[in-house]
């Protein structure tokens, strides 16, 4: 397989020279990610600058071969083509949060989140409140920037353990992070995979969904085991938040119109671009006609994001409200739109000499089996992850070196879609030196000592996934197996968003 492989190749090009402009972006991202920062005491390089260099020495190197310039752009064109329904997808999660946050939607759930938290279910709540947020809006940080923020507070005034208050929060956040519809690296994924997006959730729900009801018994558990101590500690943070919130917005039943679109959307699988506008339109209208915001600052929070600014007759916003609210608009994701089109033309130029599936072949010629392919692209994402600190260079790399693989075996793409989250997005939670741990240590104000044995979801899920792997349950592998067929498959489907 793999001389035939390494045949196919572009005008019979040995290993080496189809593998360097991958093993110089690999030195790129562990001197720049790694060696920077953690050795030498620098700032890290920017990403687009190290996939922008990775870029320029791949084309450099496909020139000095002989390949022409046409064909080559041919290549990133076609691997461009191929992204553009999920670009138009990140440009609408960010209207879609701006619009349900305008319109009360998002600050009704988290003002009745706060308002239900108990001492005895406070770390069940530290969980699922942030399930739910970060499901609704796609973000993880966001989630445990605002609704971490309040739950580590009503912690520290009822004495709970913070460690296990933060272990929840961070998984919680993580669970949307991974299965929302609305979020970065869940459309990445997919898109890397060329699999359907919700297509690549249903496939999810087998690791995320049993890891998340496991972690949610445990927290419940705990909440017995190592009980808050109920004083009469004040909770005027909490409360400063209540009172904001209810200044801000007018809370209805009908605020639930948005999130009940998108859920039913993905129910009936329809095209995710539609349902998001659905959802986005609705929330617009019931700012019109619930809230005190103009047609302006609706207009505005669609382009720009939301801001507290837009309500003058609130005279005193809490910094932690305006961390929830200000954010979203149609340029919310421009980086990763950005850094994305970059990633692209480097992986289309590899593309063009077939680069990472004769790397993959080489790498695991000796891996024959399904199970086996599974656990090599999880060991894949952990080590990428783990070494560059970065999920999205994780599932560009690792989605793009096995898709072919994947495909040889007849393993559908979205269990390649999944591996890449459950060893690429869940994993970055527990890696000390993340910037996603680093946000979370300084916002939640506990060291990662005392909550990373306490993040449950993480450590169930980098259970559960290879074990499905092993077994095959949830591996779809009773689909036909014809390469060609799961190709036009999941192309169909990219097609139809």
């Amino acid at each position: 397989m793999r001389d035939n492989l390494e045949r196919k190749s572009r005008d019979g090009l040995g290993f080496w020279q189809v593998a360097l402009p991958v093993l110089f972006l690999l030195i790129l991202i562990f001197y720049s990610l790694i060696l920077r920062p953690d050795v030498l005491g620098q700032e890290p390089l920017p990403l687009e600058i190290v996939f922008i260099m990775g870029a320029t020495f791949a084309l450099t190197e496909l020139r000095i071969l002989g390949f022409k310039w046409e064909d080559v752009l041919g290549s990133i064109t076609a691997k461009l083509s191929r992204a553009l329904p999920a670009f138009f997808i990140l440009f609408s999660i960010g209207m879609i949060i701006s619009s349900w946050i305008i319109s009360g939607t998002i600050p009704m759930l988290v003002y009745y989140g706060i308002k239900i938290i108990h001492p005895n279910i406070l770390y069940l709540l530290a969980f699922l409140v942030p399930v739910v947020f970060s499901t609704l809006t796609g973000t993880s940080l966001g989630s445990i920037g605002t609704i971490g923020v309040v739950f580590v507070g009503v912690a520290s005034a009822l004495d709970a353990n913070l460690g296990i208050t933060a272990g929840a929060i961070i998984g919680g956040a993580f669970f949307g992070d991974k299965i929302s519809p609305l979020s970065d690296t869940t459309n990445l994924a997919a898109m890397t995979a060329e699999v359907d997006l919700y297509a690549h959730i249903r496939s999810m729900m087998y690791t995320t969904l049993p890891s998340a009801l496991l972690a949610a018994l445990a927290y419940a558990g705990l909440g017995f085991i190592y009980p808050p101590v109920s004083s009469n500690g004040n909770l005027e943070s909490a409360q400063a938040v209540l009172n904001t919130l209810e200044g801000l917005f007018k809370f209805n039943i009908l605020l639930l119109i948005p999130p009940v679109i998108v859920l039913w959307g993905s129910f009936r699988r329809y095209a995710t671009i539609p349902v998001l506008m659905c959802s986005a339109f609705s929330a617009c209208l019931l700012a019109f006609f619930l809230q005190r915001y103009t047609v302006a600052d609706v207009m505005a929070s669609l382009v720009t994001g939301f801001n507290v600014e837009m309500a003058p007759w609130m005279t005193e916003v809490p910094p932690q409200v305006a961390i929830l609210l200000n954010r979203g608009g149609l340029y919310e994701l421009v980086y990763l739109v950005v850094l994305t089109f970059i990633v692209f033309i480097f992986i289309g130029a590899i593309d063009h000499v077939r680069a990472m599936p004769v790397i993959v072949d080489r790498i695991l010629g000796k891996s024959g089996t399904r199970p086996g392919t599974i656990l090599t692209s999880l060991a894949a994402a952990a080590l990428s992850s783990t070494v560059t600190s970065n999920q999205y260079a994780t599932i560009f790399i690792i989605g793009d070196a096995f898709r072919h693989r994947y495909d040889e075996f007849g393993i559908p793409r979205q269990v390649l879609s999944r591996s890449l989250e459950d060893y690429g997005t869940m994993l970055v939670s527990l890696i000390p030196w993340h910037t996603a741990v680093i946000f979370s240590v300084s916002i939640l104000g506990v060291p990662y000592s005392q909550f990373w044995h306490w993040q449950l979801l993480s450590l169930i899920n980098l259970v559960i996934a290879p074990l499905l792997a092993l077994t095959g349950i949830g591996c779809y592998l009773n689909l036909d197996n014809s390469t060609s067929e799961l190709r036009d498959r999941t192309r169909d489907s990219i097609d139809g968003i």
